[in-house]
């Protein structure tokens, strides 16, 4: 199959690569290469034309709250422990119902094709049946995902507390269910946070991960109050990034840490020399008052850092609306520190694209041997105005939205 379009993706974070009127040559789902004319031999019925459309790599947005995705815009006049208390848990105690789950489920996979996130890493309950609902629809609509039944049992209200050997064991269950049944989709251990995991949970959990080789994502250093709380739980341990390294749960190259935003020096440098994935939040950490990641700083330090959403702290799953406001953060943060250069456009797509790809396998870019993930884009709404590629990414980014995605591809398969 060929595809002809004006193709941006991003090799690494200082390089963005535009071919303009080019065919991609996509086979088994993969790209092989690009060309600027096509041999005689080859048909017309081969060739999908998009014309001046401009054609990215598909979103990955490796931190995202499935539950909470009816919770979207509610309560940011709290900050994260009082708004975890009054919003996100009575709303997530709802999913011991799956049909409840099953709905609300369906219409989150919805909005995440629409906004153009095909590959994602979810946090759903505590509730397993309800976990594997989110499990088999986002297997059935083509996402490639990973996905985690979260585990409390501690500090949580008693509707979400979990018995500690049934929370090990349901999780065991899904682990190894998923496996068995599905393909694109795969499980990853979620303890929730510190401060709801006990020890025994936390070993537990480490335990399952090294015997099912699981990756694992959960929260960090996201608010002051927070990183107090945990320091008060394990006084004996020198941080909170040491307390999921004393558990197993900082997984070389397999983990997922969100925000990441009250860090000292040593736990950058064991974050990064175990390649541990730190998705910046920017929305989220805006909304709830929490405070800014360093951004520049940590890519520069060598941390492996995503842009990713956080519903529903951040309001919106859409990601190129994430990329906008992570840009703009940078650019207020940046005149705060003079050392600190904002983000640019080419970074952005970088960070919600290749980089948080690199979790899942070879996606979110279009190199030779990446799977053809990708959004087609439409951006002339004015006639006789015409844009450059660039530019069009541009206006995408920060004013496109859904209606302006006019086809989407996960492994070379419009969806």
């Amino acid at each position: 199959m060929f595809i002809k379009g004006n193709f941006l993706y991003t090799p690494s974070r200082k390089e963005l690569t535009i071919r303009e009127n080019q065919y991609a040559h996509i086979e088994n789902g993969v790209v092989t290469g690009f060309m600027t004319e096509l041999p005689d031999t080859i048909s017309s019925e081969k060739v999908i034309d998009y014309s001046q459309d401009i054609i990215i790599p598909a979103f990955v947005d490796l931190h995202i709250h499935a539950p909470q995705y009816i919770n979207r815009g509610l309560g940011f006049d709290e900050e994260l422990l009082p708004w975890l208390e009054h919003y996100t848990f009575p709303a997530e105690g709802k999913f011991a119902d799956p049909v409840f789950a099953r709905r609300v489920y369906s219409a989150f996979l919805k909005r995440l094709k629409a906004e153009g996130t095909l590959c994602f890493s979810a946090f759903a309950t505590i509730h397993k049946e309800s976990t594997w609902q989110l499990m088999e629809l986002a297997e059935a609509m083509g996402f490639k995902a990973y996905i985690g039944k979260v585990n409390m049992d501690r500090n949580a209200p008693d509707y979400l507390l979990e018995d500690t050997d049934r929370s090990l064991a349901d999780t065991e269950e899904l682990a190894v269910r998923c496996r068995e049944e599905l393909h694109k989709v795969r499980f990853i251990a979620t303890p929730r946070f510190v401060p709801s995991t006990t020890e025994q949970l936390m070993t537990g959990l480490g335990r399952l991960c090294e015997t099912y080789d699981l990756p694992v994502q959960s929260h960090l250093s996201e608010n002051r109050n927070e990183v107090a709380w945990v320091k008060e739980l394990h006084p004996n341990l020198p941080s909170y990034t040491a307390v999921y390294d004393a558990f197993g749960l900082l997984r070389p190259e397999k983990t997922i840490m969100a925000h990441a935003i009250y860090l000292s020096g040593k736990e950058k440098s064991l974050l990064r020399d175990k390649g541990i994935y730190l998705a910046h939040c920017a929305q989220s950490n805006a909304n709830l008052t929490s405070g800014i990641m360093p951004l520049r700083r940590n890519l520069e330090k060598g941390l492996t850092c995503t842009i990713a959403s956080d519903v529903a702290a951040g309001h919106t799953p859409a990601m190129n609306k994430q990329i906008a406001l992570t840009i703009e953060v940078s650019k207020l943060y940046s005149l705060q520190n003079d050392t600190e250069k904002a983000l640019t456009i080419g970074e952005g797509l970088y960070l919600a694209t290749k980089r948080p790809g690199r979790f899942y396998g070879r996606t979110g870019s279009f190199e030779k041997g990446y799977a053809f993930d990708a959004l087609v884009i439409h951006m002339n709404d004015i006639e006789g105005l015409e844009r450059t590629p660039f530019e069009k990414l541009q206006q995408f980014i920060y004013d496109g939205d859904d209606r302006n995605i006019i086809a989407r591809y996960v492994d070379g398969v419009s969806c």
